[in-house]
């Protein structure tokens, strides 16, 4: 396969970086994984890094050439993860478990399939417009598509953190929204962001950053911009991007290989 990635990730004007991201890839298949963990007194972290763990590690065991069914696959680690967190221990005075949002991505025989829960967002970028987009799991978002409030007024309204839709947390709360799968083109961008990352940006200002430059040099300069925009009360900003084309670096490999990015 051929593709460029870089992730990256900063804590933000947060106490902790409650962010996890990572990606993995065999011969055959390659996986980006981002997960927000909510709320530092319920050490969101905890789940966002075991959702992140159990990704890779079910990748691991499956990828050893290729995924049979990469829908089924987002969904039942997904849900695998979610079970893991429901059986951390917590606080009962909280009210409920650590919680985390996820975004998954697997791309196979040039096809990108997808699954999220919460509102860290996937994108996929193609000649200069919004291919594709999740929808966040929001009061927000809900607000609207019935019309009640304009794009621009969602993307800086104060409650957008506030999810409806999440790994662990509340029990009862979760599920996973399949995406479906298209094919990717030589040149698409695939982008995973956490609300911090996507937050102070139109879709105009992401398609443009990535016009020309190499997605390293991109995703570096928008994690620098979202904290020069959000200064002084910015929120931890993760993002993993990818190209994808015959241009782009090869990646061959006997066993798969995962990088998850240390975060301290």
């Amino acid at each position: 396969m051929n593709f460029s990635i870089h992730q990256a990730s900063h804590i933000g004007n947060r106490k902790f970086n409650q962010d996890r991201v990572a990606y993995a890839y065999s011969n055959d298949a390659l996986l980006l994984v981002l997960a927000d963990g909510m709320g530092g007194h319920m050490h969101g972290e905890l789940a966002a890094s075991l959702t992140i763990e159990t990704f890779v590690e079910s990748f691991g065991r499956h990828a050893q050439s290729r995924i049979d069914d990469p829908e089924e696959f987002i969904s039942s680690t997904m849900s695998y993860a979610h079970e893991r967190i429901m059986k951390l221990p917590h606080d009962h005075g909280m009210g409920g478990f650590p919680g985390t949002t996820c975004v998954a991505v697997l791309i196979q025989d040039g096809m990108v399939y997808w699954g999220h829960a919460g509102d860290s967002r996937f994108y996929l970028l193609r000649d200069g417009e919004v291919l594709l987009r999740t929808k966040d799991h929001s009061a927000v978002q809900q607000w609207l598509e019935s019309g009640i409030i304009s794009a621009e007024e969602a993307r800086r309204h104060p409650q957008r953190n506030q999810i409806t839709n999440c790994l662990g947390g509340i029990q009862g709360t979760f599920y996973v929204e399949p995406g479906g799968c298209t094919a990717l083109q030589s040149g698409d961008v695939v982008l995973l962001g956490s609300d911090g990352l996507w937050g102070p940006f139109s879709d105009e200002e992401l398609v443009a950053a990535f016009a020309s430059r190499p997605v390293a040099d991109v995703l570096d300069s928008l994690l620098v911009a979202a904290l020069e925009r959000e200064r002084g009360h910015s929120d931890n900003v993760t993002g993993l991007a990818m190209r994808w084309g015959s241009d782009e670096v090869t990646h061959d490999t006997v066993e798969p290989v995962s990088h998850v990015l240390e975060i301290l």
